[in-house]
């Protein structure tokens, strides 16, 4: 019964040309030692590029310019690459993605010829593939599964209306409820309305409280199949990265730019280009433990300020054996009070064939249990299991959880439209200062944010901005 954008409001397209039309993935003959040198330029006219960040969005940038033959060294404050696309290898025979999962619709996306390129196989998860329980734990069938279908219809259409009217900006739950008549709705039916809501905090990662009513859902759609990476989306990420020169362990904290050049000092080294692409989670720039020189403009501070980070996070179970049905995804409703807790999973044994599930939290309760410990989060989740498939299920052997709020490197998941933000700030946060200073990351990406092919995209865009 989920609803999400990626799995059914596929309909306009990307809109987006062939990748060959963006970058060649031969490798580089780069080489270079990371940006030792202190004269930037060199004399063929070749650029200095430091890229900040071996995500996506700054892999795809380095791989576009070193394939021009521009210098290029990448910086990671982490002792790996792939920033929030993070395969973890910690179960002998299941890769899990902690971070990134999905190409959200592969028609047209550049990341699904990255993956053919990199050899990476892919498995479709169906969004009609779910089995749904009721806050007893009950299967929904009959006339409840037709209510919270009326109920998830009239909330999407009472945020369509909204938008559609010449209205204030307001949070997404007030909008609702205001359209809904809350105050005068038993408290099944608000249940039912809740879950909903919290279909989109797992859409967008903010919480319907802070999410705006007016732009929450203002980006391009998508078209095509949802497929997942059983191998791990990893792979992506190291094809992009062969033959780069990256430098891991190097924290940055100050960049400073002039008419003459650009220079970003971590905190081991100090690196002099032409250019600087920033790729800086939303919530890293947020944080202000990146200084910029001159100061950044005051349309970007702005933006930084006011668009919104927002949280989604995961807890993989191990269990000695399936208990559960064979579909994709299983749905639960909780009561009011225990809004946003474990209302969807993901079956892990249909792509991998193994017996873990992965469940989701999304916005202020992921935020919550994220101050957790390991064993607090899993009791929390085998509680709702116990009360969907009883008591003696097995208790499962291991488990993986993720805090990307508390992430010093990303703190958050990814962006979203707050309220009190407008979609060109994501305009204003792209904005090259300087015709030094690039910036790119999902979080630029006015039409496709909080996606790995937005991250990816806006990589390209950055990198097109030096090398034309």
């Amino acid at each position: 019964m989920t609803m999400h954008r990626r799995r059914f409001l596929k309909s306009m397209g990307l809109g987006l040309p062939s990748f060959a039309l963006f970058a060649s993935l031969s490798a580089c003959d780069d080489g270079g030692d990371g940006g030792q040198e202190n004269s930037p330029s060199s004399s063929s006219g070749h650029r200095k590029v430091v890229v900040v960040g071996a995500g996506i969005s700054g892999l795809g940038a380095a791989r576009y310019l070193a394939d021009k033959g521009h210098e290029v060294s990448v910086l990671e404050a982490r002792d790996r690459i792939g920033g929030r696309i993070w395969t973890s290898r910690q179960w002998s025979g299941v890769p899990l993605d902690l971070g990134a999962s999905w190409i959200h619709g592969i028609d047209g996306n550049p990341i699904t010829d990255l993956a053919k390129q990199a050899g990476a196989k892919t498995v479709v998860t169906d969004p009609a593939s779910s089995t749904d329980y009721t806050t007893d734990g009950q299967e929904i069938a009959g006339a409840q599964a037709r209510s919270l279908q009326r109920w998830q219809q009239d909330t999407a259409k009472a945020l369509s209306s909204f938008q559609s009217d010449d209205n204030q900006d307001e949070a997404v739950r007030t909008v609702v409820q205001n359209a809904l008549g809350w105050s005068n709705l038993s408290d099944s039916d608000k249940a039912l309305i809740s879950y909903a809501l919290n279909d989109y905090e797992h859409e967008y990662a903010g919480s319907v409280d802070q999410m705006s009513g007016l732009y929450f859902d203002d980006d391009a759609k998508i078209s095509g199949k949802d497929v997942l990476f059983p191998d791990g989306y990893g792979a992506v990420t190291d094809h992009l990265a062969k033959g780069l020169s990256v430098r891991t362990g190097q924290v940055v904290k100050q960049i400073d730019w002039t008419s003459g050049g650009v220079t970003v000092t971590t905190d081991k080294d100090t690196f002099q280009a032409d250019h600087v692409v920033i790729t800086l989670p939303l919530g890293v720039l947020q944080s202000g433990s990146v200084k910029f020189g001159p100061g950044l403009p005051a349309d970007k501070q702005a933006a930084i300020s006011k668009l919104g980070t927002g949280v989604l996070d995961k807890c993989y179970l191990h269990f000695p054996k399936a208990f559960w049905p064979d579909t994709d995804w299983l749905t639960y409703i909780p009561d009011l009070n225990h809004y946003g807790q474990w209302e969807q999973w993901i079956n892990v044994a249909r792509p991998t064939g193994q017996p873990v599930l992965l469940g989701f939290n999304a916005a202020d309760f992921g935020r919550t249990i994220e101050g957790w410990n390991d064993t607090q989060i899993v009791a929390s989740a085998m509680t709702t299991l116990k009360t969907i498939f009883g008591n003696d299920i097995p208790s499962p052997t291991e488990y993986q959880i993720t805090r990307w709020a508390s992430d010093p490197y990303a703190l958050g998941s990814y962006s979203f439209n707050k309220l009190g933000s407008t979609p060109d700030m994501r305009d204003q946060l792209a904005a090259t200062v300087d015709g030094r200073v690039h910036f790119a990351g999902e979080a630029t990406n006015r039409q496709s944010f909080a996606t790995v092919h937005g991250a990816y995209l806006s990589g390209i865009r950055a990198a097109k901005e030096i090398a034309g």
